[in-house]
């Protein structure tokens, strides 16, 4: 099976209402779509993207690049195109934008295995499992009052989650504390409760914000510091109880290699955009695995799916909703988790009227 064809379209898909985290603050995100198409008709799909569509363009000119080292390949050469194109971006930088394209090429190009294999992918790569635990992420924003914030927890009960995400990181960290308390009071001792500081605080505010939220039995402090700040993650995670989870914004299995050997946090977040694909994301949970760590994926949640149910060490994936118009496929939630699909590839599709109508063309 040869590839024929490298394919992108540009979606800006809005949220329900403006959202902000410590340091963003989101109207919409877009999209950078991926068709491979083969010889044989099929079609696989992949995805990167941006918030509010900033430098948007950027990223379909990267992946515009990979054209001459992916068209004419054999598809199942998938390392083989990986490594070719993780090479020719030496010149570039094998962090950021570059890496976030080859990405969205790399997970259609498992897609596209999945499909002409008639499997799903979880299945091809080894299942371990049927079902993964999930939680809620879409909502309890920092932008979002007290009673808004422990309505939507209230809600995501209904919806059948059974764990779920506030945003820390005000300037007054007691406003935090408040926030936090409101929310796992409306919740509850038996609805886990996770936290996220978004690279917002130093170490030692983490620690001092840490310390006074360990009451609430937050199931982790997720990015206390900025990414960078391997020793401050380290030093937080000395001195808290709780779970620091990280590693979202690190790049490749060097990435988290560096994050292992600082012993900078207990939970690995690998994203599929920036670690690579699902070809560099499988490397990843395995030198996680050779530490006994556990991994819980970062966003792309209807992508990252079948990484979950082939993987023993992630313990759990991020339910992030805002993708979701781009399928034709919904997710399913089942007593606080999500059902791997059993569909062949990723086991989700693009929708092409959203595609129409979510179409961006600044």
């Amino acid at each position: 099976m040869k590839i024929t064809k490298l394919e992108t379209q540009l979606v800006n898909v809005p949220l329900d209402k403006p959202i902000s985290t410590a340091i963003h603050s989101m109207q919409s995100v877009g999209c950078v779509l991926v068709s491979v198409h083969a010889d044989s008709g099929l079609v696989g799909e992949g995805y990167c993207f941006t918030l509010n569509a900033v430098r948007l363009k950027a990223f379909d000119d990267v992946i515009q690049s990979f054209s001459p080292m992916v068209i004419g390949q054999d598809a199942d050469f998938i390392e083989g195109i990986w490594e070719d194109i993780y090479l020719s971006l030496n010149a570039m930088g094998q962090k950021g934008i570059t890496i976030g394209a080859l990405s969205a090429v790399d997970t259609a190009l498992w897609d596209l295995q999945g499909k002409s294999l008639g499997k799903p992918l979880h299945r091809l790569f080894g299942a371990c499992r049927s079902r993964i635990k999930t939680y809620a992420s879409g909502g309890l924003w920092l932008s979002q009052t007290i009673d808004e914030l422990t309505a939507e927890a209230e809600h995501f009960i209904d919806q059948g989650f059974r764990s779920m995400k506030i945003r820390v990181g005000k300037p007054n960290w007691r406003e935090d504390v408040t926030r936090v308390k409101a929310v796992r009071e409306a919740i509850g001792t038996q609805v886990e409760l996770l936290a996220d500081a978004n690279q917002s605080l130093n170490a030692k505010q983490a620690i001092k914000l840490g310390r006074e939220l360990e009451e609430f039995e937050l199931g982790w402090l997720e990015e206390p510091v900025g990414a960078q700040d391997l020793q401050g993650h380290a030093e937080i995670r000395k001195r808290l109880d709780m779970p620091i989870a990280s590693g979202e914004t690190e790049y490749t299995r060097y990435g988290m290699k560096a994050m292992i050997e600082a012993r900078a946090c207990d939970i690995l977040m690998p994203d599929l955009q920036r670690i690579g694909g699902l070809t560099e994301m499988r490397k990843v949970a395995a030198l996680a695995a050779s530490f006994d760590m556990p991994i819980s994926t970062h966003i792309f949640t209807e992508q990252s799916l079948c990484f979950a149910g082939s993987t023993p060490n992630c313990i759990s994936v991020e339910h992030m909703p805002w993708f979701a118009p781009l399928f034709n496929e919904k997710m399913e939630i089942v007593e606080g988790e999500l059902v791997i699909p059993e569909r062949a590839g990723t086991g989700f599709t693009f929708n092409d009227e959203a595609l129409q109508r979510y179409r961006f063309t600044r």
